[in-house]
């Protein structure tokens, strides 16, 4: 360790010396070619989640470079740039990233545990993939694992009327299309849990709105649609509040109060409220 740090600092000193316009460090490209450290799952690389993998492999070594060095990069970062982002919107990123970064790392068996059970209640692939609508209207991919059947998509015009929430979101406690396992994994939430790759790609963060289909975001009033301008969210004030029990026009006005007031503080305040509701099952099909 003595003498990596040695050669570091060597580096640093050459760097400078170089006048170079451009200095672009290699990390572990060397270990990699070399075959002492192996590669993410393609995958992986292509989410651009490789330093979680690394993460997983080495946590002890490495928790510190990329949980507690990421939340200090981003927060060093707002304040010394000029015409950054504000600081408090770089702590809750870097809250975000810390959050869904071990959330991964910690839940990767309930991960595995969860695909092996729907591959083997129903045909079809264990994660879904769906299109949702994001901050300022921007469309994103958006992962969860399936409760439904394979054909989901396909029989949804069929259950529409059998909504129990009023107003454009679809939701029903008899929906036909959940399967057994699918029940199971909504009542605990566990079907949102792939919901952190979104938020370390920066698409959802950990609070906020939950982000609708293209559909139903076509049919909200001007109003309704002041709910798009911050991140959607993993959980947020209705989630804790009511969930499913929650009408959509009180959701709509508890994400406008949200999107008017959030607080880093108030975000980890619901996070901790969430657990109490996950644990409740209160409003969860």
């Amino acid at each position: 360790m003595h003498k990596n740090a040695h050669l570091m600092n060597a580096h640093l000193m050459n760097a400078g010396l170089m006048n170079a316009g451009l200095i672009l460090p290699v990390g572990a490209l060397f270990d990699f070619l070399a075959g002492v450290v192996v590669r993410a799952p393609a995958l992986v690389r292509k989410a651009k989640l490789e330093w979680v993998w690394r993460l997983a492999q080495e946590p002890r070594r490495l928790a510190k470079r990329y949980l507690a060095g990421n939340f200090t990069f981003l927060a060093h970062a707002a304040v010394r740039a000029v015409g950054c982002i504000p600081v408090a919107d770089a702590a809750r990123r870097g809250l975000d990233v810390v959050i869904s970064a071990t959330a991964l790392v910690v839940l990767a068996p309930v991960f595995a545990l969860t695909a092996l059970a729907i591959k083997a209640g129903s045909p079809g692939h264990a994660l879904f993939k769906q299109k949702r609508i994001g901050q300022n209207g921007k469309s994103f991919t958006i992962y969860k694992f399936r409760s439904m059947g394979d054909d989901a998509e396909a029989r949804r015009a069929a259950v529409l009327s059998m909504s129990d929430r009023e107003g454009v979101c679809f939701k029903s406690r008899t929906d036909p299309r959940i399967t057994r396992v699918g029940r199971f994994i909504r009542r605990y939430s566990i079907d949102e849990l792939p919901q952190f790759l979104n938020v370390l790609r920066g698409e959802m963060a950990i609070v906020g709105p939950r982000p609708a289909l293209p559909v139903k975001v076509a049919l909200y009033s001007a109003r309704a649609k002041g709910r798009l301008a911050v991140k959607p969210g993993i959980t947020g004030v209705w989630q804790v509040s009511g969930r499913a029990r929650i009408g959509f026009d009180q959701m709509v006005e508890m994400d406008l109060t949200y999107a008017s007031t959030r607080t880093v503080l108030l975000d980890l305040v619901l996070i901790l409220k969430t657990f109490r509701a996950v644990l409740s099952r209160d409003g969860a099909y």
